[in-house]
């Protein structure tokens, strides 16, 4: 069997911006109260959900974004400890233990928004640790990110993102096999990715 090639693919004509993936995500990861992996952007006018022009005639699409778990990422070149790495199934990962906070991967990276830094010692709204079997404890002092949920994806699972988007905008599989969903869709739709002319090879596709 070859090399898997895990993709993300989203429906921008599907995307109602409720914000559930984002929330979800928090949920999942156990991140601290200021930390979001995932957040969903307006395009329209100069605050979240609001649209552009002048009435009738508005209009307002949004545009989550994540880590875009490059093929070629620079934020992997850029690290001085190996903390940012890339595991077998291409999904770039942070090892917190060998995170010194240098930032260095969030210079190199072309994607604002895509990685977060722990400033402070991490603190949550509730007194009790969610988030899903397996994810370690975020650390003060280091760069956290979007794992594609890793551990789920271990267990032969979607990001939990996938599964709870109301609009079903989102889809998750493995490139390299020509009959998944994800190689079907981009195939049969139109898409774009995110600066592609920074080398990056970015692993999400959004259909337009």
């Amino acid at each position: 069997m070859g090399k898997k090639r895990l993709v993300m693919v989203i429906d921008l004509k599907r995307c109602i911006g409720c914000h559930t993936c984002a929330v979800a995500c928090k949920s999942h990861n156990n991140l601290p109260n200021e930390i979001w992996w995932n957040q969903v952007l307006t395009h329209g006018g100069k605050s979240m959900d609001t649209p552009r022009g002048v009435y009738p005639n508005l209009h307002m699409q949004f545009l989550p974004l994540a880590c875009q778990h490059c093929d070629n990422p620079a934020c992997v070149k850029a690290c001085p400890t190996g903390a940012t790495y890339k595991d077998d199934n291409g999904i770039v990962m942070m090892d917190y233990d060998m995170c010194v906070g240098c930032c260095s991967c969030i210079l190199a990276c072309p994607y604002k928004y895509a990685r977060q830094f722990n400033e402070k010692e991490p603190a949550y709204e509730v007194d009790f640790r969610v988030g899903n079997a397996g994810v370690p404890d975020q650390q003060k002092g280091t760069v956290s990110k979007c794992t594609f949920c890793y551990t789920r994806v271990a267990k032969g699972e979607a990001p939990s993102c996938i599964d709870v988007c109301p609009g079903k905008a989102r889809y998750f599989g493995d490139l390299a096999d020509n009959e998944s969903e994800v190689s079907q869709l981009i195939q049969k739709r139109k898409y774009i990715q995110l600066l592609t002319e920074r080398g990056t090879k970015p692993s999400v596709y959004f259909l337009i």
